[in-house]
């Protein structure tokens, strides 16, 4: 069985090699990569349901660390976080691993900016809420594939990359 893997595999590489599928140069710089991150604050303090800026509570700092630990393999270009305290708190971390600053944006009026032109051609981390990264994401993509993020989901990040008119997405549960 391992043979026969093996076998496969040389013949679409060789296939591969015979046939030039690479687009010329100016076809891929005409357009540039931009990849979004997407992460929902970690884990807030619940003790006062009166308080409407919590702070991250234990499990939460752990989870920023832990965030910061896995965005230590991407590169990242800037950092986008809401003011809120549970979600500069989140991206703190990452900042600081990465010796940037968090840009604070207001998660109901990016669409109003000039964000994504700021943004284009860079690899971007946005910490937001269960209501906005969805909504953020379905926005890039131009249709409605993600619903909000349950309360109790702390640890999806979401992957968008668009090109020209082209947008992928995918989730990682990280949980």
């Amino acid at each position: 069985m391992k043979h026969f893997f093996a076998i496969a595999l040389s013949f679409i590489l060789m296939s591969c090699n015979q046939t030039n599928t690479t687009p010329p140069i100016e076809q891929v710089t005409d357009h540039e990569i931009t990849t979004y991150y997407l992460i929902r604050h970690a884990e807030k303090d619940r003790t006062n349901p009166d308080d409407e800026d919590p702070n991250l509570d234990a499990d939460g700092i752990k989870r920023a660390q832990n965030w910061a630990s896995i965005f230590s393999e991407l590169e990242i270009d800037i950092i986008y976080s809401s003011d809120y305290k549970r979600t500069t708190q989140t991206a703190k971390p990452i900042a600081e691993s990465k010796n940037l600053p968090v840009n604070s944006y207001e998660p109901h009026k990016v669409y109003d900016t000039d964000f994504f032109d700021i943004t284009k051609g860079l690899n971007v981390l946005v910490v937001g809420h269960s209501n906005t990264v969805p909504v953020f994401v379905n926005h890039v993509l131009k249709e409605q594939r993600y619903e909000n993020i349950h309360d109790s989901i702390d640890g999806r990040l979401y992957v968008v990359t668009k090109m020209g008119n082209q947008v992928s997405s995918f989730i990682l549960n990280l949980e």
